[in-house]
């Protein structure tokens, strides 16, 4: 009689010291796994990593989170990542494409400076005037989820009336060099990109239109990521450009693409992109998913 108690008692402490350790171990396991770091793919994976790894890094470091980057191979297979929700942290404008908001990335920053447009581009001494001169002509696009480079610039020729043949280069850069290669009359770009490829390439080139001003790229955090996390990644990230060590680091990581002033990112909301959404709620651009 007296075996049986003493044995259910020790029995059920056990279990509590069991628990206790899976939850120390679960909880540890949490804080020190490493967490993903989707980027948008606007240039080769090389210049991408070579631009985004130093500063990860630093934010990995002064946050006590471990990021490492996730980079898919093209547009679409980045927008279903996002769609899947498979990232823990985002540097895109994919979670803003209507089939994707249900995975439920939330914007908690984004990079300072002006808004972006799309263009529309050909070479200097190109003899396209206008949007209708590139009727049935060739034209290259980043690919067929690329917001300022293909879903802006075809939008624009569709309520023209305007039908080219596109062809989609993988990457914003991609278009480029196709554009550079003169395999292709015209290129739709984002304005900013292009701007760093032509001074980096030494490309003299024309806008032919040019879309209205969008916030484009925000970095959004997954919900499935605790609030003490991305509390701490966002001050590292809001706080890098003030610190010497961080500046330093955005400045190599500019110089990597040439680009005239380096990342500086400041706090945001997702109600700043509201504007994105609406041009997907209405566009004439049928948005292609994997």
């Amino acid at each position: 009689m007296w075996g049986r108690p003493m044995r259910t008692r020790w029995l059920a402490t056990g279990s509590v010291v069991i628990l206790l350790l899976v939850a120390l171990e679960s909880k540890g396991w949490t804080q020190n796994q490493q967490l993903s770091f989707g980027v948008i793919i606007w240039r080769s994976p090389t210049l991408t990593a070579q631009f985004w790894n130093p500063i990860l890094r630093y934010v990995s470091d002064k946050s006590g989170v471990s990021l490492h980057l996730k980079v898919a191979p093209t547009g679409p297979e980045h927008s279903a990542m996002v769609r899947r929700g498979e990232p823990h942290f985002l540097y895109s404008n994919h979670n803003f494409i209507k089939e994707n908001e249900e995975s439920g990335y939330r914007v908690f920053a984004r990079p300072k400076g002006d808004a972006q447009s799309g263009e529309i581009v050909v070479l200097k001494d190109s003899p396209i005037r206008s949007l209708a001169d590139l009727e049935a002509t060739e034209m290259a696009f980043p690919h067929t989820a690329a917001f300022l480079g293909y879903h802006l610039p075809m939008d624009a020729l569709l309520r023209k009336g305007i039908q080219v043949k596109g062809h989609f280069a993988g990457t914003q850069e991609g278009a480029m060099t196709q554009l550079k290669a003169g395999r292709v009359v015209a290129a739709g770009v984002n304005a900013e990109v292009m701007r760093a490829f032509a001074q980096r390439e030494n490309i003299a080139y024309r806008v032919l239109w040019s879309s209205d001003k969008f916030l484009n790229l925000a970095l959004s955090a997954h919900p499935s990521v605790p609030a003490d996390t991305v509390k701490a990644v966002r001050a590292a990230f809001l706080q890098m450009a003030d610190d010497p060590e961080g500046a330093k680091v955005l400045a190599a990581s500019a110089d990597v693409l040439k680009q005239g002033s380096p990342l500086v990112f400041i706090a945001a909301r997702d109600s700043e992109f509201e504007n994105m959404r609406r041009f997907y709620r209405n566009t004439l651009v049928k948005v292609e998913l994997q």
